[in-house]
């Protein structure tokens, strides 16, 4: 699936959300942009942990997409992200790599940073279960 048709499903599928944008979709990597807004704050006027562990899973999920192609009941088995230092109310990026990417399973890394700053703000390892092939 390429960066408009993961875009437009997201869209479709999770119709109450902030949809990211998928900049990059490849087999093994995935990178997504999204401009965090007061709506994404928790008190303290940082970013809160939903939104950070929000885009890590939707990163994977993109991930899995553009390296399976389209698979809407593939779904998160495992999320475990470690927060590292407070990131800037501005555009977040997440890059998403696989780790294996397997027949059952597919685990990757998700690292998560503020767009122009090479120092990651989070880090996700993340779990997805893929459906039973037919047959």
């Amino acid at each position: 699936m390429n960066a408009d048709e993961i875009t437009a499903f997201l869209a479709q599928a999770f119709p109450n959300t902030r949809t990211p944008t998928v900049t990059l979709p490849e087999p093994g990597l995935a990178v997504l942009r999204v401009t965090a807004d007061a709506g994404h704050l928790r008190p303290g006027g940082t970013l809160s942990g939903p939104t950070l562990m929000t885009l890590a899973d939707t990163a994977m999920y993109v991930l899995v997409l553009s390296h399976y192609g389209f698979q809407p009941m593939a779904v998160t088995s495992s999320l475990s992200i470690d927060f590292l230092r407070k990131p800037p109310l501005e555009v977040l990026v997440a890059e998403a790599r696989f780790l294996k990417a397997g027949r059952t399973l597919a685990v990757g890394t998700v690292t998560m940073r503020s767009e122009g700053d090479a120092a990651p703000c989070a880090h996700a390892v993340v779990t997805y279960a893929l459906p039973a092939s037919p047959g």
